[in-house]
């Protein structure tokens, strides 16, 4: 069986030990993607306050950017978008984020036909708002 790990500059750098993605035969699993700036680290739209609490967040920009940085990674795993099959999606909060999610999923990934599943959660493990675990399938279609 085809196996690799792939790891990315174009992608923040994992937070954890773990790859941005694993190619296995035709699939290839992304770990969690979330918005930070593959560059700087920091998290798009984050207000910090004086003491370094998060006191605002600018979503808009936190999916455009969680969107780019997993275009990268599939990207670096030779895979294009419309080669996702699924996708799960991590919102922290969900009534108020979900219809802005809905809109700005259906124009980048507008076309891609993969399944969907979005999540309400109570935190991910740094000051974002969302997070995406995708496969996609490097098949023939």
């Amino acid at each position: 069986m085809d196996e690799a790990s792939i790891l990315t500059p174009e992608a923040p750098p994992p937070i954890g030990a773990y790859p941005h993605a694993r190619r296995v035969g035709p699939f290839v699993f992304l770990s969690g993607i979330g918005p930070r700036d593959p560059k700087t680290g920091e998290v798009p739209g984050n207000l910090y306050d004086s003491e370094g609490r998060l006191i605002a967040y600018d979503f808009e920009a936190q999916c455009r950017s969680v969107f780019g940085n997993v275009a990268a990674v599939l990207n670096a795993a030779g895979a294009r978008l419309d080669q996702l099959i699924d996708v799960t999606v991590f919102l922290t909060r969900m009534e108020k984020d979900f219809p802005v999610f809905n809109r700005l999923y259906g124009e980048f990934f507008a076309g891609v036909r993969a399944c969907r599943t979005t999540l309400g959660v109570n935190a991910l493990p740094t000051p974002i708002a969302i997070e995406l675990k995708c496969i996609a399938w490097l098949g023939e279609r």
